[in-house]
């Protein structure tokens, strides 16, 4: 449930997108209307549309999903107040801009900071984060915690230049880069969890 409850935000980005993607005069004029408000809402294409409604939507998603998170728990974690401020920062570069490109690379910077929170946090604080979230459930020894804190790093570092090359360097449409970003990022995922799996399996199998 805490999965499908992280992934929300994407799904309505997705959601949004789609919707808008076959409307798009109409989600040109939303946009338009809603950002008259401050005074930004002229000079927006009609292809503009459906991926600026889907980034409102998208930061609209994060900002409720961490008020539903602090009224139900009290705190927040900080990995999800990272994400707050990054889709605030490139989603509004993103809108005031009329660009596309700042929400594009959201994710990889995302991604990137995830990898340097992870490697950063071992070698120089001595703390093994992946090792704090999992030890509750498995006992593993210090040499495989390190290697699965270096492959987790290594995984957000690949999905970072992954995001930017479907984004930018194959010169494909928006529509494919967010299809990817819901469907081929937690495909990748869930592969990696299930590979990781496989390999802790012989160490819990050990266990008394």
């Amino acid at each position: 449930m805490k999965f499908l409850f992280d992934l929300l935000p994407v799904a309505l980005f997705f959601a949004a997108f789609k919707i808008s993607e076959a409307h798009a005069q109409g989600a040109a004029g939303l946009i338009s209307q809603v950002l008259g408000v401050v005074g930004l809402g002229t000079g927006i294409a009609v292809k503009q549309g459906p991926i600026m409604v889907a980034t409102l939507v998208v930061i609209l998603a994060t900002a409720l999903q961490i008020g539903w998170v602090r009224l139900r728990h009290g705190r927040v974690d900080k990995m999800l107040w990272l994400s707050l401020v990054l889709v605030v920062f490139f989603g509004g570069l993103t809108l005031i801009l009329h660009d596309e490109v700042f929400i594009k690379w959201k994710p990889t910077v995302l991604y990137w900071a995830f990898a340097a929170v992870l490697l950063v946090s071992e070698r120089l604080m001595n703390k093994n984060l992946i090792r704090n979230m999992l030890e509750a459930q498995m006992q593993l020894p210090e040499p495989v915690w390190r290697r699965l804190n270096l492959a987790w790093a290594g995984f957000f570092a690949l999905m970072g230049v992954l995001n930017l090359l479907i984004a930018f360097a194959f010169h494909l449409s928006t529509e494919v880069w967010v299809n990817f970003k819901l469907f081929g990022s937690m495909g990748l995922m869930l592969a990696f969890v299930v590979i990781q799996g496989m390999f802790l399996s012989r160490y819990l199998e050990e266990k008394p």
